[in-house]
């Protein structure tokens, strides 16, 4: 029995490594890692953290990113995600924390999906809610993370308002992604309005 443990704790351990080092390659510097002390952290892996990226030449805002949302996942629901933002704030870490959470339920979290984030993702931003996007601005580089074989997405969490999550229930993810860019989303900027 000891032996699976030992083995199990090997594969958590290297998904770990290995998807920081994803992470750093991409961004070209190791990230900050935070952990909330408090909050809903019961049910995530004990070495999960958020990487905190500063702005670089490549990059001129903030990054953080999930390691370890998917860690011991043994289906196919394999992802990470990440969220830009202009400034560094320990409520995108609480913000992707419960992302995370919320991902080891029964019905877990993947691309175009939205989740309700019950609360401003930054500031008293009217965005209290979240798409999983395709990370458009990075493509493959970021998005495309393989370790043990097994193929995980790292999706960008878009903060979006209550009206353009009705929006993309009724109308559609494609729909929605066209809205943005028609109408210039401006996903940094805490005080926007809502496009819908």
């Amino acid at each position: 029995m000891s032996s699976t443990t030992n083995s199990s704790d090997r594969v958590c351990e290297g998904y770990i490594e290995e998807l920081t080092l994803h992470y750093q390659a991409y961004f070209g510097l190791p990230g900050k890692p935070l952990k909330l002390t408090k909050g809903p952290t019961e049910k995530l892996h004990s070495d999960f953290v958020v990487l905190e990226f500063p702005p670089t030449d490549k990059n001129a805002m903030f990054c953080y990113c999930t390691v370890g949302m998917s860690v011991d996942r043994s289906d196919d629901h394999l992802i990470e995600l990440f969220v830009y933002a202009p400034k560094a704030d320990m409520q995108l870490v609480e913000l992707l924390t419960v992302c995370a959470s919320y991902h080891r339920n029964k019905s877990p979290l993947g691309l175009d999906h939205t989740v309700n984030i019950g609360q401003p993702w930054l500031d008293n931003s009217k965005c209290d809610h979240g798409f999983i996007s395709w990370p458009y601005l990075d493509g493959e580089d970021l998005a495309v993370f393989e370790v043990e074989g097994k193929g995980v997405g790292c999706y960008w969490l878009i903060p979006i308002t209550e009206q353009e999550r009705d929006y993309k229930i009724e109308a559609g993810t494609e729909a929605l992604e066209q809205l943005f860019e028609d109408k210039g989303i401006d996903y940094l900027n805490s005080g926007r309005e809502s496009l819908v």
